[in-house]
């Protein structure tokens, strides 16, 4: 839709070579264009196979080659130039270290995203399934291009954790299996209503079946390859060094920063939060109550709990909308299409809650989706609200969802291609505080529940640089050097959450390094710009407006913290 109140700008040359760019990872990466929700690509394949790395490297080299011979016309034309060159340059230099090549870990390697994209599949029509039945055809040759591009990498002296490779085989081994989610996928109700209406339900039918059947000795071929061929040659040590940890984290941030600084920081931040908790613990428990009295204290209130998995989606879906519309108008003006944003219950159970972004057309809306761990069934909302708020308004769907509405000024590269794990993530932290500023998380139990996740984030800058960089543990942590054991205990004592999801998370930390800690450093670096462009309006005698201070920073979408802060400044 297009809301003629709203400024319009004349596309420039420079949105022409952005959109052509969009256009062209489409073609070469099917799996990204679905996660676009842009259509007509959704029954092909990604080629994962060394060949389509390169493919994709030669069209980043491309563009990056139009971009030095474009003009930039207006200050959006700058901003996507600074944007572009500082993301593709970088995915052209993790390309060329073979990080992409060989990646492997235990949450976002291409062991996962070659299941998970079929959650962000349409599943309403004939036709939809079709491009599933498609898609899962298609996954063996993908996984055949995954093994081939990790023997490649292997041969280069790239080769992931052994932990991670382990973890890989085990989750491998899990959707191979007969309880495996590609079987449970291609049967249900959603997909027999599907069939009914189809004018070959039988055909699509076996073809669905023959799909989850192929994708499940797919899945076996590729564990046995990770167990048999590729683990032998993985090296015990978790850390990345700090050549390759660099890399990662200007990836992750869109910044440079000053690691010894920025985990100096980090211990400073762990204290700083756990002391405010502390004071919060006082005001739920009584004085002198340690945080983990107040956590209990909590746990047994029956007005915060929720039992089974659809009282909390109607919780959550709550939550979230009584947060737009008391932020609509007052603190953001949220545009209609993003007041749709739809509470999920996974069809995964990893423990993960996530968001997914709307389609180019809001035919899909935004998303927020909790992935509910085997067996759990109580879910306590202290914990959570702040959750909702990070994961829904003003967090990730008003800042991704914004992005996307910006279509009259921002080209399709800006508005769905990028993606700045460090403005994403800090913005959602940024967010929790916003509301907790804002006195939305007024209640004690639900700002310690706000002030759990900042102490988990603020943990994660110690724990991932300390053991990525090998730096010097303090004494309270064990002493010597940080290691992934040391690691763990201080995870445990500093992370609110059932040992099955520590032990997760720390796996997390160990094989995707530089993500974790963008968080809490992509907080730090938001508060800055904030503060920054709010004293030259200061400075120049103009009143400072968080409101407006907000508008623009979301309309710019997702780019890098340094370009972030050179534009609003």
């Amino acid at each position: 839709m297009t809301d003629t109140s709203r400024p319009t700008r004349t596309a420039s040359a420079i949105d022409a070579i952005a959109d052509a760019y969009v256009q062209t990872t489409a073609r070469l990466n099917p799996l990204a264009a679905t996660a676009m929700g842009l259509a007509g690509y959704d029954h092909l394949m990604t080629d994962f196979s060394p060949a389509g790395h390169e493919a994709l490297a030669q069209a980043a080299r491309e563009v990056l080659a139009a971009l030095e011979n474009a003009e930039p016309v207006d200050d959006v034309d700058r901003v996507t130039v600074a944007a572009m060159r500082e993301r593709i340059g970088l995915e052209l230099e993790l390309h060329a270290a073979d990080e992409f090549l060989g990646q492997l870990n235990n949450i976002a390697s291409p062991v996962q995203e070659l299941r998970d994209i079929f959650d962000l599949m349409p599943t309403d029509t004939p036709e939809q399934w079709a491009n599933i039945a498609a898609r899962l055809e298609a996954l063996p040759t993908a996984i055949a291009g995954v093994v081939e591009s990790l023997r490649l990498a292997a041969s280069r002296g790239r080769v992931a954790a052994r932990r991670q490779v382990d973890e890989c085989v085990r989750q491998a081994t899990e959707l191979a299996g007969p309880e495996s989610f590609f079987t449970t996928y291609v049967r249900g109700e959603t997909v027999d209503a599907a069939l009914a209406a189809a004018d070959d339900a039988a055909e699509l039918g076996s073809r669905l079946e023959g799909g989850a059947a192929a994708a499940r000795a797919a899945y076996g071929d590729l564990a046995t390859f990770l167990r048999d061929e590729l683990a032998p040659l993985a090296p015990e040590q978790d850390a990345f060094g700090r050549e390759r940890y660099q890399l990662w984290s200007r990836y992750f941030l869109g910044a440079t920063v000053d690691l010894e600084e920025t985990y100096e920081w980090g211990l400073a931040e762990l204290d700083r939060v756990v002391a405010e908790q502390e004071d919060v613990a006082a005001q739920i428990a009584g004085e002198g109550a340690t945080v983990e009295q107040a956590v209990a204290v909590l746990d047994e209130d029956p007005a915060r709990k929720l039992e089974g998995t659809q009282a909390l989606r109607a919780w959550m879906q709550e939550t979230a909308d009584g947060a737009i519309t008391a932020l609509d108008g007052v603190h953001f003006d949220i545009p209609e299409p993003l007041h749709t944003l739809e509470c999920m219950i996974a069809p995964t159970q990893t423990g993960g809650i996530y968001y997914t972004g709307p389609s180019d057309d809001f035919t899909r809306p935004g998303r927020m989706w909790w992935s509910v761990p085997p067996g759990v069934t109580t879910f306590n909302t202290w914990r959570e609200k702040t959750t909702v708020y990070h994961e829904g308004v003003p967090g990730h769907h008003l800042q991704v969802a914004q992005a996307v509405y910006e279509r009259e000024t921002l080209n399709s590269w800006r508005r769905l291609a990028c993606w700045v794990s460090g403005h994403g993530e800090g913005w959602a932290l940024y967010a929790e505080r916003l509301m907790a500023d804002l006195g939305f998380l007024d209640d004690p139990g639900d700002r310690l529940g706000m002030l759990d996740g900042q102490r988990m984030r603020a943990a994660r800058v110690v724990f991932d640089i300390g053991v990525h960089l090998g730096l010097p543990c303090p004494e309270r942590w064990g002493g010597g050097v940080w290691d992934a054991d040391k690691a763990f205990e201080f995870l445990k004592a500093n992370v609110n959450m059932p040992e099955g999801f520590v032990r997760f998370e720390w796996n997390r930390y160990l094989g995707w390094a530089g993500q974790a800690p963008s968080y809490k450093i992509g907080q730090r670096l938001w508060e800055g710009a904030r503060d920054d462009a709010l004293a030259a309006l200061k400075a120049q005698g103009a009143e400072p407006d968080l409101k407006e201070f907000h508008a623009r920073a979301l309309a710019l979408g997702s780019v890098g913290l340094d370009v972030l802060r050179e534009a609003l400044a």
